[in-house]
């Protein structure tokens, strides 16, 4: 039997890292925090377990577009009622936004590296979610679906009898650079295993990783997608991935016919 092994990375929680000229963020991860700073550099704190490396200090630049951001965000935001969308645009969190709930006959909320927000004094109705399920693309097995060519993601939730009573509307974030810590391990071919909570910014790796191989290494690359949340929704894959190319899931529970 042939043990193999793989490097592990622990991705911690921004709290964690040494970022002292950026404001408080609690422990909101860095990957999601750089859309608000054009040109902003962050070391981070891995633990890693890799040919007997551990503990290492890596630096990670990270840019994006600011407009670029703005456009997309628009996109997710225009699902919401006009109430709930101008409270958002107003928000001072608002390139921070992780995701906004919607549940049938309970407030909305907007949810910050601070915490979450009401938007609403108004329960959200069902007329609200037709109106938003309307506007995206159709739910998957998973109870997922997407805006074309973005990398928002909107998750449902339904009754016993199929219905939708609720909306998860995450958002989805391209950061170009937000993998340059891993660079000498995907250069170098090692197979890596991402670890963390939700909303750390393991797909947003991933998702750069992807570029950085098809770009930087002309490396043929083939995405199998299992949500669409790494190349986008729609057929034609979001920019965040470059050069490489994606495969749809129709149905995650035979991705490994794809």
């Amino acid at each position: 039997m042939q043990c193999m092994r793989f490097p592990l990375l622990q991705i911690p929680p921004l709290k964690q890292a040494s970022a002292s000229k950026f404001p408080s963020t609690k422990s909101f991860p860095y990957a999601l925090q750089c859309p608000k700073y054009k040109y902003s550099s962050i070391s981070l704190s891995l633990t890693k377990t890799f040919s007997g490396y551990r503990n290492s200090s890596l630096s990670c630049s990270c840019s994006s577009s600011e407009d670029d951001f703005e456009d997309e965000l628009g996109r997710l935001l225009a699902l919401l009622p006009e109430e709930i969308r101008q409270r958002i645009w107003e928000h001072p969190e608002l390139h921070q936004l992780i995701e906004v709930v919607m549940d049938f006959g309970r407030k909305p909320l907007a949810r910050f590296p601070s915490g979450d927000s009401v938007l609403s004094d108004s329960p959200i109705t069902l007329q609200d979610l037709q109106y938003a399920t309307s506007q995206v693309g159709d739910f998957a097995i998973d109870d997922r679906a997407g805006i074309s060519r973005t990398l928002h993601r909107i998750s449902a939730i339904r009754n016993r009898k199929g219905a939708i009573i609720g909306l998860t509307c995450r958002v989805g974030r391209a950061i170009t650079g937000s993998a340059n810590l891993l660079r000498y391990l995907v250069q170098d071919g090692a197979s890596l295993l991402l670890i963390g909570p939700p909303g750390v910014g393991k797909t947003t790796i991933i998702r750069e990783i992807a570029r950085m191989l098809a770009n930087d290494y002309n490396k043929r690359v083939m995405i199998v997608d299992t949500s669409n949340e790494i190349g986008g929704d729609g057929d034609i894959p979001h920019a965040g991935i470059g050069n490489a190319r994606r495969m749809q899931v129709p149905d995650s529970n035979r991705q490994h016919e794809v």
